[in-house]
C-alpha cells in the first residue's frame, strides 16, 4: 500500500501548494493593498472661528497640479482562489483648474500611462502591454465639461463633496462620466480626491484576467488625489 500512501501525499502537497502558496504570497509577500486615495480633514474641532476667517479669502483664479498628487487604478482580483486588490499608481500627474467667482469653470488632469506601477512587475507587464497597450495609447486624461458650484465656500480644513461631470479618455476612447469628489481648502492649496468607476468594455479595455489563474471583475476604479497650488 506504499504506492497509495505516496499518491495521497502527492495530492495533499498539490492542494497545499495550490491554495497555501497564493495565500502566503498575497498575505506575507505581496502584503496588504494600499488604502484608497482620500482626503483627511485638517480642520481643528475647536478652531472654527479661525477657519471661517481664513475661508473668507478668494479662491478665484488659476491653479495647477503640484507634487504630492497621485492617480491610479484599483481592481479586485482572485489569485488561485485567494481574493486580493490590485493597485497601481503614479505621481506623474499634470493638469490645472480655473475658478471664476465660486465656480470651477475648467479643469483637467492627465497621466503618462507607462508610469503607473503596482507592487508586482508581472502585473505591470500585463498592464503596459495586453491590457492598456501604453505604446499605442500613452496618455489617460480627464477634462471637466460642466461647471462645479462651490458656494458656499467651505472653511479651511473642511472637506466638502461635489459632483463632477467630464470626459474621460482611456485606451483611445473618450466617454462622459459623472462621479462624486471631495475637496478641501488649505491656506495655500486646494486638494481634491475621488474615484471614477470604469467598466472595461466601455473603453474597449481587455479584461485583466490571466487564464484561470488570475481572474478579475469586469470593472475597476480610477482613483486620484490632486494637490492644486496657485499658477
Amino acid at each position: 500500500m506504499s504506492w497509495l500512501r505516496w499518491i495521497v501525499v502527492g495530492v495533499v502537497v498539490v492542494i497545499v501548494v495550490g491554495v497555501g502558496g497564493p495565500f502566503v504570497f498575497i498575505h506575507f509577500v505581496e502584503g496588504k493593498a494600499p488604502a484608497p486615495l482620500s482626503l483627511r480633514s485638517t480642520a481643528s474641532p475647536s478652531g472654527s472661528a479661525a477657519s471661517q476667517t481664513t475661508a473668507a479669502g478668494p479662491v478665484a483664479g488659476s491653479w495647477t497640479i503640484a507634487s504630492g498628487s497621485e492617480v491610479g487604478y484599483r481592481v479586485k482580483e482572485v489569485l488561485a482562489g485567494q481574493s486580493q486588490t490590485a493597485v497601481g499608481r503614479t505621481a506623474s500627474v499634470t493638469g490645472h483648474l480655473t475658478i471664476a467667482g465660486t465656480s470651477v469653470t475648467t479643469g483637467t488632469f492627465s497621466v503618462p500611462m507607462k508610469t503607473i506601477k503596482s507592487n508586482e512587475s508581472q502585473r505591470d507587464v500585463q498592464f503596459d502591454g495586453r491590457i492598456m497597450d501604453v505604446a499605442t495609447y500613452p496618455t489617460g486624461t480627464f477634462t471637466l465639461t460642466s461647471p462645479i458650484n462651490l458656494a458656499p465656500l467651505p472653511a479651511t480644513g473642511a472637506i466638502k463633496t461635489y459632483s463632477a461631470t467630464g470626459q474621460l479618455t482611456l485606451h483611445g476612447h473618450t466617454r462622459s462620466v459623472t462621479f462624486p469628489l471631495t475637496a478641501e481648502r488649505t491656506s495655500t492649496a486646494i486638494k481634491i480626491s475621488g474615484s471614477i468607476p470604469v467598466a472595461f468594455a466601455d473603453w474597449d479595455i481587455p479584461n485583466p484576467s490571466f487564464g484561470s489563474f488570475v481572474t478579475t471583475q469586469n470593472h475597476g476604479l480610477l482613483e486620484f488625489l490632486l494637490d492644486f497650488t496657485r499658477a
